[in-house]
């Protein structure tokens, strides 16, 4: 949307007032007695009170009415969002979708909310530990409803149309290969304009941030000075007919109604916010020698777990860049790993599948279920002249890598109808290369 305004900086104490109410931020103190303009001071906690100080997230909102003002939550149905994990037996072979199908305006108008189905995941929101890996496909915009997700934070990867996310700190403006991420609590409305898909990513328990540089030193990768926060914005309207308030709580939904916007949040300050950011601004670090450098270094964001350099789960895209490496297998090896490997594809073909891994489709590489490139791939790169060249040219994959165990669930597996049969296929063509006659500069 022309003309949205947006503070950048990744984990700022940031200060905003909607133009309309010059002074409405309180001088010098979070909770007068009074506040400016008659507000309500309100405080969103995204830490405990007593986290160290790089670890602390709060964030003070000077509303028109606080937000405690509405009618009990009561249980609503949530579709195929789920936290169960349990529904199906576990499924340890190499998972495929094709595109998720957009229902159509013509036959069914599905929002944001009722767009939601839960893929995969693991752990668990009450214990504070946990992920799921959802997808959206909806064509309607949320209209006197909002969303608000008490298990954990929301990262949102758009695949196909924009989306204006009105957030109770302003509005941002989120196209395909752009990310945004609504952190645990914060109330949010989507608009779409079409038929609109995307992916999520929910991390419970820890909160997403960039991850260390180590010897790659202070500058790279995903730079926080292109992460963008919205600029306060309110509207004072009142709801006659009633304001939907969509809780997810302990994995299931509860919805509460109020008589009036969420979104009247005239003044905020904090470093607790929401964010979005730019994939072509990451600044990409690659091999110059020879090997394949583990896709770490190609990590946007991570939410870190207790174990040192173990992630709950990192978020990770496969951009355009230079493939120069001599003597080396430049695709992905083949390979085994200890953590789970969720992939989707927002535009183009995805170097190591050029032809069944579509955009808005999916893959799970499950917890040492082996992968790799497909055959085209593999002998069409053991003979390629090795120049430099260009690499994923007009594409963008990413990874959402945990390591959870993660679950499919019975939409994910069977209910969607997307789950591609013949994945195995496209490797059952490898052939042996062994020569035991081999020698050294007889290759």
């Amino acid at each position: 949307m022309a003309g949205l305004k947006y503070m950048s900086g990744f984990g700022n104490e940031f200060s905003s007032e909607d133009p309309r109410c010059p002074g409405s931020l309180p001088e010098g103190q979070n909770n007068p007695q009074v506040c400016p303009y008659g507000l309500y001071a309100e405080q969103l906690s995204g830490s405990a009170f007593t986290c160290p100080r790089p670890a602390n997230k709060r964030s003070w909102l000077y509303r028109i009415l606080p937000s405690v003002k509405h009618k009990p939550f009561t249980s609503v149905p949530c579709g195929d969002l789920t936290e169960n994990w349990n529904e199906v037996e576990p499924d340890p072979n190499q998972l495929r979708w094709l595109p998720f199908t957009i229902p159509k305006t013509t036959e069914k108008k599905v929002d944001f909310v009722a767009g939601l189905h839960t893929i995969c995941g693991a752990g668990d929101a009450k214990s504070r530990n946990g992920i799921g890996v959802h997808v959206y496909t909806c064509n309607t915009s949320m209209v006197d409803r909002c969303f608000n997700n008490s298990d954990g934070d929301f990262l949102i990867v758009p695949q196909q149309g924009e989306i204006l996310i009105t957030t109770e700190f302003g509005k941002m403006m989120v196209e395909p290969n752009e990310i945004c991420v609504i952190q645990q609590g914060m109330r949010f409305s989507v608009d779409v304009f079409g038929e609109t898909r995307g992916y999520i990513l929910e991390v419970y328990g820890a909160h997403f941030e960039l991850p260390d540089l180590g010897p790659i030193g202070a500058n790279g990768l995903a730079n926080p000075r292109d992460f963008l926060c919205p600029v306060a914005w309110y509207e004072d309207r009142k709801v006659p007919t009633g304001y939907t308030v969509i809780n997810k709580y302990q994995g299931k939904l509860f919805a509460c109604q109020q008589d009036f916007s969420p979104f009247n949040v005239v003044a905020w300050h904090g470093n607790y916010t929401p964010y979005k950011y730019n994939l072509k601004n990451f600044m990409v670090i690659n091999c110059v020698a020879f090997d394949h450098a583990d896709p770490s270094i190609f990590t946007v964001l991570t939410a870190k777990s207790t174990r040192p350099g173990v992630a709950i789960a990192d978020f990770v895209i496969f951009p355009p860049r230079w493939g120069v490496a001599d003597h080396t297998f430049r695709p992905p090896y083949y390979h085994r790993n200890c953590m789970s490997e969720f992939m989707g594809l927002i535009k183009g073909h995805y170097e190591a599948k050029e032809e069944g891994f579509q955009p808005g489709g999916a893959s799970l590489h499950s917890i040492m279920t082996p992968h790799g490139p497909d055959v085209d791939c593999f002998e069409k790169n053991s003979t390629a002249e090795l120049k430099p060249e260009r690499v994923a040219e007009g594409t963008m994959a990413f990874m959402f890598e945990s390591s959870f165990s993660m679950a499919v669930t019975k939409w994910g597996l069977h209910t969607c109808q997307k789950l591609d049969k013949n994945y195995y296929q496209c490797w059952e063509p490898l052939r042996s290369h062994f020569n035991p006659n081999w020698k050294p500069g007889k290759q």
